[in-house]
């Protein structure tokens, strides 16, 4: 198999090297089918925001990890770069080579034009005991590329081409491995296979979905440092699509960390394990286990969970769970319900059915959601009041009331609004792009 580059791109700096991916604003929705009525009458039900305004430049032999929890958005952009999701806007150009046309955007491609191009992005499955066919051996897995593609139909070649990949990603002796079926090896020598097979068509890009979060610890290493030698040796690209930033900061260059379907911080790895800005990021952090029993390291976790992408909450995103949240990040009437929620979990059953039956459900006055009335269930009671004021006396530093602009009462109950909710954009700080109202200095000196 032929080397890609002759002078490896590794040895000038990332900045210098060229784009081989240009993600800008790529956005990929999916509509709600609502109820029959709803589809009669032609009405929308909502749609989720999968991704949401993502942008990124992936240069020639750099390693980009897309870093979040389950649900951020990390492997639909992934798969949408594939052609395998939908793409509802943006614009992707990938420099094809000149063999494929020079520079081509990926959201204009019909699907005959995308399957040509595949041969230049290849994608390594999660699951490599699902990314193999059980009926077919190793030797005929891997010559299956080069026949689909018409790559050659010389035997001879595809039999040398098939022992050189096995051989690189050290499935050695060949012999031994060639007419094995998946289930006579190991996870570790299956996704080994696996990266053999996806370098077959000797790609310029791979798309790495959570390639060794189903092996055992013992290999994950190992199959990393395999493709760390295929990135070198072939010249190779890699999108590295991962929840977990311990194999990420072993791996990547640059870690673009997602929160529900958008990129909330961006930047060379050292910079970003060094120095995180994001509360998320700090966050995730915070997570990764310690390895050694004697030291304890403080857990800052996050609260509550990721929210329902069908309706983001407004501003920031992470506002709800963030604890360094304030008035302009976005505070809603929900929140006030998330308030009461949390405060109810905390107290004795007889203390929640006493409040609980002297205030009503929190509801919003106004479409946005930036007025709450939370209603007295007996008009001129002041029991909402009451309940809000030693909500705040018992955690005075709780970040909702930072987003509170007045708390009015009248014989009904307390009528609470918020400040405007700002989306926080994308902007640099330093050597890393963030998007946190924290580190803009339109807001920061209101925190």
């Amino acid at each position: 198999m032929p080397t890609k580059l002759e002078i490896s791109d590794d040895a000038r700096p990332l900045d210098e090297r060229p784009v081989l991916l240009d993600v800008e604003d790529l956005r990929v929705h999916f509509a709600l089918r609502g109820g029959f009525f709803d589809r009669l009458l032609g009405r929308s039900s909502g749609s989720v925001k999968a991704v949401d305004g993502v942008s990124f430049k992936l240069r020639r032999g750099e390693v980009i990890g897309l870093v979040g929890e389950s649900g951020s958005g990390k492997t639909t952009t992934a798969r949408a770069l594939l052609g395998l999701a939908p793409i509802t806007g943006g614009s992707v150009r990938f420099d094809a080579g000149p063999e494929f046309g020079g520079e081509v955007d990926l959201t204009t491609l019909r699907e005959r034009e995308f399957r040509t191009l595949r041969r230049n992005i290849q994608l390594v499955f999660q699951d490599p005991h699902a990314s193999l066919n059980p009926a077919m051996d190793i030797g005929t897995a891997l010559a299956h590329p080069l026949k689909i593609h018409k790559v050659t139909n010389d035997r001879d070649e595809i039999a040398a081409r098939v022992r050189d990949a096995l051989e690189r990603v050290g499935l050695a002796p060949v012999e031994r491995y060639l007419h094995k079926y998946p289930a006579d090896l190991s996870g570790g020598q299956k996704q080994r296979a696996v990266l053999a097979r996806a370098i077959m068509l000797d790609p310029a890009l791979l798309v790495a979905d959570e390639p060794v979060s189903m092996l055992d610890m013992s290999v994950r290493a190992k199959i990393l440092e395999l493709m760390l030698d295929l990135k070198r040796d072939l010249g190779l690209t890699y999108l590295y699509v991962t929840h977990d930033l311990a194999t990420a900061k072993f791996f990547c260059d640059t870690i673009a960390i997602m929160y529900l379907g958008r990129i909330v911080e961006i930047g060379p790895a050292e910079q970003i394990y060094a120095d995180p800005k994001h509360p998320y990021t700090r966050s995730l952090l915070a997570a990764i286990p310690e390895p050694d029993p004697r030291r304890s390291a403080p857990r800052n976790l996050p609260r509550g969970e990721v929210p329902d992408a069908a309706r983001p909450p407004l501003g920031c995103s992470f506002h709800p769970r963030c604890p360094s949240a304030f008035g302009p990040c976005g505070w809603e009437a929900r929140d006030l319900t998330a308030l009461l929620e949390q405060r109810w979990t905390n107290v004795s059953e007889q203390q929640y059915e006493q409040e609980r039956s002297a205030v009503g459900e929190p509801t919003a006055v106004d479409d946005a959601g930036l007025v709450a009335r939370l209603p007295d269930e007996r008009a001129g009671s002041g029991a909402a009041a009451m309940l809000l004021n030693e909500v705040r006396a018992g955690d005075p530093d709780e970040p909702f009331w930072k987003g509170v602009t007045s708390v009015e009462q009248d014989d009904a109950g307390v009528r609470i609004a918020f400040n405007d909710p700002v989306d926080p954009p994308l902007l640099e700080h330093d050597a890393v792009k963030v998007a946190c109202h924290l580190h803009d200095p339109t807001f920061s000196s209101q925190a």
